[in-house]
This record gives structure tokens, sequence and C-alpha cells, in this order.
């Protein structure tokens, strides 16, 4: 029988690097993507077209777009605020342009200092600019299952806002548990009710691993039929308003565990892994994935010396 085909977009580069202190060069970003464009993935989110008085992180923004090595097959998307940001897009030629706005009005006053209204009428005209190139459009609407300032967010202003970009145009929604509030049956219900609505739309759910659900709401999502995911290398990136919080979901252990259960996801885990293996050393400190620390399930160890006490005899020997 053959396996479910899943779809994995990776995020590190841009939601994971942009909010690491050290700046991470340029050729060791271009390095990486190339290197990521080799292990299977739907999608990889490569930079943001931000101000670089905003995101210094990203300033090389242009640099490593025309310099990846682009891989066929693999969706090349970017985070794109505003048109200026768009033209510049545009002129590296992207496949897909990103959008970002929060369902809720707290948050999006927050993060992006304007109101929903505001960031809708701006992102219209970005809508505008890029349609009239063959250039993709997906929406990524934040704080889709939960505020951390107002908290739950009602269902229906989420369908209601997908169908307010659904009717510019777009091809693609991508709902956010920015702050990791979601929980499986939540995100069960949602899911079904999207994909009810907007068939039509390429649909993604992006998990954070906040509270520790972001498996276990993958699994919901499975069930309420979504195909697509974003993830990110190590569980690099988080929302700065969950304060303590980790990151988006973990690629590895995702890919792991959708191994597990006999998904295909197209993406090569040793790959990733090796990669994985390597964000310390760029960005100065441990990621948060458990799968670089405790290996795949059966990645199996030679018996230990059996004259020897186990760490856990001697402690209560």
């Amino acid at each position: 029988m053959s396996r479910k085909r899943l779809f994995i977009q990776e995020v590190a580069t841009r939601d994971g690097f942009q909010n690491e202190a050290v700046f991470i060069e340029t050729a060791a970003k271009i390095a990486l993507v190339n290197q990521l464009s080799e292990c299977g993935y739907a999608k990889i989110e490569v930079t943001s077209f931000t101000s670089p008085k905003a995101i210094p992180a990203l300033k090389d923004a242009e640099a490593v777009m025309h310099q990846i090595v682009r891989k066929e097959g693999v969706i090349y998307t970017v985070l794109v605020p505003n048109v200026r940001g768009a033209e510049r897009a545009l002129s590296c030629k992207v496949d897909e342009v990103n959008l970002v706005m929060s369902v809720s009005e707290s948050h999006n006053r927050r993060n992006l200092r304007m109101s929903r209204e505001e960031s809708f009428a701006q992102l219209s005209e970005v809508i505008q600019v890029v349609r009239q190139s063959p250039v993709a459009i997906n929406v990524s609407l934040s704080t889709a299952m939960g505020c951390p300032m107002e908290g739950d967010v009602p269902e229906t202003e989420v369908l209601d806002w997908m169908q307010r970009f659904a009717d510019l145009g777009v091809h693609g929604v991508t709902l956010c548990d920015t702050t990791g509030m979601a929980y499986p049956s939540q995100v069960e219900q949602l899911g079904r009710r999207a994909r009810e609505r907007f068939g039509a739309l390429e649909l993604t759910l992006h998990f954070h691993n906040t509270r520790g659900l972001a498996l276990a709401n993958t699994l919901a999502a499975l069930a309420a039929g979504i195909d697509r995911f974003d993830s990110s290398l190590g569980g690099l990136g988080g929302c700065p308003y969950a304060p303590g919080a980790t990151g988006n979901v973990c690629t590895e252990e995702l890919v792991h565990m959708l191994e597990l259960e006999g998904y295909d996801t197209g993406v090569d885990l040793q790959g990733i892994l090796a990669a994985a293996a390597q964000l310390p050393g760029l960005i100065g400190h441990d990621v948060p994935s458990q799968l670089l620390k405790a290996g795949r399930r059966l990645d199996l160890h030679g018996m230990p010396d059996c004259g020897a006490a186990m760490p856990e005899q001697r402690a209560f020997a």
C-alpha cells in the first residue's frame, strides 16, 4: 500500500535566523540553503525582504537569493512586509512571497505596529503588485489558534480573514500557532473547517512547541486531512511575545515521527540531521532538538560492560 505524501516546508533560515543575536555570514546561509535543497523539502523559506534596520540578521536577503543554487521541484519563498519588499523580492526571481498579519488585533498592533485593517490594506497593495508577475502568493495568519494578549481567537474570525485573502486571489494560506497555544481537538476542528471551505487553497499549518504540543497538534491536523506543514531545523525560531518559549516545531523530530507513522515526507532524515548538527556552531548556542541529542528510535547502541555498574545502579547503590 502506498504511503500518504506530505509536504514539509523549512523555515529555519528565515523564521529561525531572524531571532538570533549573532549575524550568520552570508556564505554560511547560502551553503545551508544549498544543503537543505538536496534534502527533499517541498518549500524553503529562505529569507525576509524587510528593512535591514528592522531585521539586521537578514540584511543580506538579495545576496542570498541571487547566489543559492536552486533545485528543481523546490519552491523558494521569502517573507515580504510591503510593496518595497515585494519589489526587492521580485527582482530576485523568487518563486513565492509570504505575507504576514495577525488574526488578533492586539498581537497585530504589538508585532506590526498597525491595526488589522491597516495591515490588510498594505498587504492588498502587495498582492496587487505581485499578481502582475507569475510569483505565487501565500498569506500567513498569525495567532490563528490563540493570542497571548486576548486568549482564544474565534474560529469564525480565522475563517473570515482567510476568505478576505482568498477573494484577493492568493494561492495559499498558512494558519500559525504563533505562541504555541493550540491543542489537538481545536486543531482538528479548525483544520477540517478550513479544508471544507477553502479546498482550492494550498493550506499549511505552522506549529510552535511552546507548550510541548507541536507533534500532538500535527497528528490532529493529519486527522483533519492537512498535508502541508512548516517546520524549523533544530527547532529554531519562536515568537518574542511568548517569554521562555522554545521555537517552531523541530523539522527532524517532525519528520522522524511522521516516518514512524508511515507517511512519506519526501525528506532525507539523515541529511537534515547532518544539517541541524551544524547549527550550534553557526548561532553560538545549543538548539532545542531532542533528536540531535538522543538519535533516531532505531539508532542502537552496543551492550555495556556487564562488570561495570550502570549510572542508575550507582545512584541507588
